[in-house]
């Protein structure tokens, strides 16, 4: 994980999350829905990629496997968040992490290189066990998460 930490989160607002990878079909998507539910309204998540190819049906799949609706969900290009103040992105992919845009003000970036769920091949069932393994590995990752933001904003540890 890389971590380039530059501000804290306001205490009296929503941590405000930015997933980003390749197409915004996957992984980044799992990891808002993940995020949203686990965090509840102490987050506001949003994700996109930097060539946004819509929402691979796995995706919904293995969310819907999870018991988290996914009807929010919308392959979104980062150019719609270049305007948009965050407290933290996380890219989910090493090719998203190379061509990532600069977001403004003060955030903390980090980085989940995560395997692309959607490049496996094979059968129905091998293409949902590469989801569900995505889904298994983002929701550790996004638990430990919750707990360090949290922490973060409310001052009980400094940032890194």
């Amino acid at each position: 994980m890389t971590i380039e930490m530059t501000g804290r989160p306001a205490a009296d607002r929503p941590i405000k999350v930015l997933f980003v990878c390749t197409g915004n079909s996957a992984r980044s998507i799992i990891a808002e829905a993940l995020l949203r539910h686990e965090g509840a309204s102490a987050f506001d998540v949003s994700s996109a990629g930097t060539e946004p190819k819509g929402i691979n049906p796995y995706t919904l799949r293995v969310l819907e496997e999870v018991g988290i609706d996914a009807s929010f969900a919308r392959s979104r290009s980062v150019n719609e968040f270049l305007d948009v103040r965050f407290d933290y992105v996380i890219t989910v992919c090493d090719q998203a992490r190379q061509v990532c845009p600069v977001f403004p003000g003060e955030h903390e970036s980090l980085h989940w290189g995560l395997l692309d769920p959607a490049a496996v091949e094979g059968t129905d069932e091998e293409k949902m066990a590469a989801f569900r393994r995505t889904a298994t590995e983002l929701r550790g990752r996004i638990d430990r998460f919750i707990t360090v933001a949290r922490r973060v904003q409310s001052g009980a540890i400094a940032p890194s």
